[in-house]
């Protein structure tokens, strides 16, 4: 049941299901060598892609020229692939439960395409066992096929870097994994046709599985160690990041530093580790208390900024908060499951106003997720101005920007330290 030959001599296609900030990116690359189709649900994503714009403003419109790829959400179209990589999101609920609501969808959608001889990679974060336990149920029942009898079945998970232009898809070693010995020659041979890096092999699906939640996990326990120091040092009048910068004089010290914990992966992927280990009967309690640290990070930088207000404003009634930065990282737009959220919900419970002001985020996206509107232009007299987010376009900001945006009395809070050192004329606070 070979592959990898056919899709290099176009005689095979090759189907990415969901074109977000992963999925597009692999696409576009394939696209280059072999013929691809690009599916989504979202009719509206595949006008902007046929029209060589990224909704996740990721990839350049040169990147789509000369590819050899279909965009589409027809399903009958997506019957022509041989080959289905499956880059849906893997979010969790309101509960910090997994929700396997897209990546169940695109088995479904899969059982009702697969035809004998197909394979199928799945490169969404879950769990060790989902794919096997989970989707490839779903995709035999509709399809009425059996792995290995009648296709292939393989996992390779993502390592797109939202913003990062030095570590890409091609420059990174890609983890591949296949359902037996065959699949995962022909999955990594395929793989390779787009990563430089080269591809490691795992010896089974769970292991990759396990590599990629374990990667996101290891982060989150170090920021959350950084950031339970930073408020024990809060308390002794320390500032963080000089301990840090003083500590890292050592060889081997890990360079890890305090802050909000949102997006897509490192705060979400260690609840479907601790999902799983709870279903097994274990209480994963380092990785617990890490993500209660991490995620009680926002109202902590609430808290510290209502405290200021409280004690330093004249008219607490008409008191008003700026928050810059409302995206999860530096220079994307990407504003899923972003903290700062928290900490502008938490501040305005209090009823003290705050704008929020991004140069990248989307003021419709933003008003649909979390109902709140974006300022275009900073103002004047804020009580306090939280700089959540170290866009390149906040580092070009002095000191005197600053100070116009505020009162006398006001706060700069500058969570990730970018101003250190520079603010003498306003309070100044950082994580």
């Amino acid at each position: 049941m070979k592959i990898y030959q056919d899709l290099l001599d176009k005689k095979a296609k090759l189907a990415v299901i969901g074109l977000g900030y992963v999925g597009l990116p692999i696409a576009l690359e394939f696209a280059k060598k072999i013929s691809v189709i690009g599916f989504d649900i979202n009719q509206k994503r595949i006008d902007m892609m046929r029209n060589s714009i990224d909704p996740s403003k990721e990839v350049a419109a040169e990147e789509f020229k000369n590819r050899d790829i279909h965009f589409t959400n027809d399903i009958e179209v997506l019957k022509e692939a041989r080959f289905f990589i499956v880059a849906v999101p893997t979010p969790v609920d309101k509960f910090n439960v997994p929700d396997l609501k897209p990546v169940l969808g695109a088995s479904s959608t899969i059982g009702k395409v697969v035809k004998k001889g197909d394979y199928i990679v799945f490169e969404s974060t879950v769990y060790p066992g989902c794919t096997e336990e989970d989707c490839l149920p779903v995709i035999e029942n509709i399809s009425g096929l059996a792995l290995h009898k009648d296709f292939k079945l393989g996992y390779s998970p993502e390592r797109i870097n939202p913003g990062d232009k030095k570590n890409t898809l091609r420059s990174v070693i890609k983890i591949v994994s296949g359902s037996d010995a065959e699949s995962l020659d022909e999955i990594a041979k395929t793989y390779e046709l787009v990563v430089d890096a080269g591809v490691h092999r795992a010896t089974t699906i769970k292991v990759a599985e396990a590599a990629k939640i374990v990667e996101n996990t290891q982060r989150d326990l170090n920021i959350a160690l950084m950031n339970e120091l930073s408020m024990i040092f809060d308390k002794m009048g320390i500032n963080t990041y000089d301990v840090l910068e003083a500590a890292g004089t050592k060889w081997n010290f890990l360079k890890f530093s305090p802050g909000l914990v949102g997006g897509h992966c490192i705060g979400v992927d260690p609840y479907y580790l601790t999902h799983k280990a709870e279903a097994l009967g274990y209480d994963a309690k380092v990785i617990s208390a890490s993500r209660f640290i991490n995620d009680n990070m926002a109202r902590n930088v609430a808290r510290k900024v209502i405290q200021h207000v409280l004690r330093n404003t004249p008219d607490v009634n008409n008191a008003r908060v700026l928050v810059k930065g409302v995206t999860f990282k530096e220079n994307v737009s990407d504003i899923r499951n972003s903290k700062i959220i928290d900490t502008v919900k938490e501040i305005q419970s209090f009823n003290i106003s705050v704008d929020v002001e991004d140069p990248y985020a989307e003021a419709e996206e933003v008003k649909e997720e979390y109902g709140l509107n974006l300022v275009k232009v900073d103002g004047q007299d804020y009580d306090a101005v939280i700089i959540a987010t170290p866009h390149d376009k906040y580092l070009l900001l002095t000191a005197q920007d600053l100070y116009a945006m505020t009162r006398p009395t006001g706060l700069i809070a500058d969570l990730k330290g970018i101003f250190k050192n520079k603010i003498s004329e306003r309070a100044y606070w950082s994580l």
